[in-house]
């Protein structure tokens, strides 16, 4: 009675592989096999690249105007929403679409994509990251999207933009940033998604561990001026501390981080003052605080093999 009750729980087992294989796709990349798909540096861009971006408030409309002009003024637009998912942007669920996309430089995905314009495609997913991947399929929109924008264009750049949580996370900011990097995003959204026939390799946009190693600087005292990782977050209406949106600093700080792994070069020596999206001009850093900020948004972006930049060329 035992040798078959154990024969049929073998069955079922098996059974219940075969139903995961179905519904859930391939088994995510091993860390070994998504490691070696960047063992290979990205070629240097030969020109402006052409990017979309595809997210929420922590992409904003700032931020991709001051890489823009960071990059000469290389074209852009975007579509964005409240706290928007991956899926939102795929199903056509998403929340604030209207207010968050009343500017110049909104265009509708579907038309971007349509277009042949767009050589880099810029998504991030929503935070809380857990609760994204949870109940938003992280790993299958991201796989769908890659998909999607390699129809459009094979030869698109498909880049996911590593975010942050709240400051006032209970488990610790910096220690969020420090493990989520590995077991969210890479082992539960990228290598998931990466396993998929057709999504080809997804490089990363490190915003997370940029925001955290300069906050580590300047809490230690290495960036003059700026002490504290609240002064690279804004403030809400009654002048309250917004605990997840960067101001026009951070806002400079994640620009540098794209250009630097969009274009495979350093940003340091890039101009610091810039202008926000309307055409006024940011709050800047100081010069010696920028020059800190690019010396350590170069450091992190080749120090990590899936930005795909700092690798041996091929050839």
């Amino acid at each position: 009675m035992r040798i078959r009750l154990a024969a049929v729980l073998v069955a079922i087992g098996a059974a219940l592989a075969v139903s995961a294989s179905v519904f859930f796709g391939p088994q995510p990349l091993s860390k070994d096999a998504f490691d070696a798909q960047y063992a290979v540096a990205v070629a240097p861009r030969n020109g402006s690249a052409h990017v979309y971006h595809l997210g929420h408030s922590l992409v904003g409309r700032d931020m991709p105007s001051m890489l823009s002009q960071l990059a000469g003024g290389h074209e852009y637009a975007s579509q964005l929403g409240w706290g928007a998912p991956m899926r939102g942007h795929w199903v056509g669920e998403v929340q604030g679409f209207e207010i968050e996309n009343a500017h110049p430089r909104f265009q509708p995905v579907e038309t971007a994509l349509a277009s042949g314009r767009f050589d880099t495609f810029v998504v991030t997913e929503m935070v809380e990251i857990k609760d994204a991947i949870k109940y938003h399929d992280s790993a299958k929109y991201l796989a769908l999207w890659a998909k999607r924008t390699r129809a459009s264009n094979p030869d698109m750049r498909v880049y996911l933009y590593e975010t942050w949580h709240s400051l006032d996370d209970p488990y610790g900011w910096l220690e969020r940033i420090d493990g989520d990097l590995e077991s969210k995003w890479e082992a539960e959204l990228l290598r998931p998604a990466m396993a998929e026939d057709g999504v080809g390799t997804i490089y990363v946009i490190p915003g997370g561990q940029v925001m955290a190693a300069v906050v580590r600087e300047m809490e230690a005292g290495r960036v003059p001026g700026m002490t504290r990782r609240e002064e690279l977050f804004g403030r809400a209406d009654d002048g309250s501390q917004d605990q997840i949106h960067f101001n026009d600093k951070g806002a400079y700080l994640m620009a540098l981080v794209h250009y630097a792994v969009i274009y495979g070069t350093s940003p340091v020596g890039l101009p610091h003052a810039l202008k926000r999206a309307d055409g006024t001009l940011a709050d800047a850093p100081s010069a010696e605080a920028a020059r800190i900020m690019q010396e350590v948004v170069w450091k992190v972006v080749t120090g990590y093999g899936p930005t795909g930049v700092g690798r041996k060329p091929a050839g």
